[in-house]
């Protein structure tokens, strides 16, 4: 999180100063792919992000609130992208994806031992949210990952708080359960 540089560094980004919108980008973009990792099909979190941020940059001189907002923004434009995605590789099956290289990841962090001990507890949490069935996957990654509350998730998901309460209350046991069975802690 930008925290409380982030109305500064969101008004240099409206103005067309581009190492503001590099660092949205550099903040933002992890969680992002981490996000759609787990919510659109293997291979394509990269080609959904980058059309995510065309959008971002294209409406950011439209767009006002604060960082959570911004946030709820993004992740709304990525939803909408990961479906618009689904429905074009419905639309030409014989698409193969090229395998995740995860260059996004390797321009926007730095390479040492603890960022890379992070990214093996990341994948090993991302891997136990991946096998939840679809809805209560993307309901933890916007609640649990992405940080956003019950209400702006229920937004992006097009559902009510209270279903993405108790859909996040069944995820949240379901991985409880796993984690149990795996034997860790």
């Amino acid at each position: 999180m930008i925290g409380a540089e982030f109305a500064a560094t969101l008004a240099r980004a409206q103005g067309g100063d581009e190492e503001a919108v590099a660092r949205l980008f550099r903040d933002l973009q992890p969680l992002l792919l981490r996000y759609l990792r787990v919510t659109v099909a293997p291979g394509a979190a990269e080609d959904v992000a980058g059309d995510t941020w065309l959008d971002v940059v294209a409406g950011l001189d439209r767009f006002s609130g604060g960082e959570l907002q911004f946030r709820a923004w993004l992740f709304t434009i990525a939803r909408h992208r990961a479906i618009d995605a689904a429905r074009a590789r419905e639309r030409r099956p014989r698409t193969v994806p090229l395998a995740g290289s995860e260059a996004g990841e390797r321009l926007t962090t730095p390479d040492t031992a603890e960022v890379a001990a992070e990214r093996a507890a990341t994948r090993a949490a991302l891997a136990l949210v991946a096998a939840l069935p679809r809805d209560q996957a993307e309901i933890i990654m916007l609640r649990v990952m992405a940080g956003l509350d019950t209400g702006t998730v229920a937004r992006i998901v097009g559902k009510k708080p209270g279903t993405v309460s108790v859909t996040a209350h069944r995820a949240l046991r379901r991985l409880a359960a796993m984690i149990d069975r795996a034997g860790v802690l």
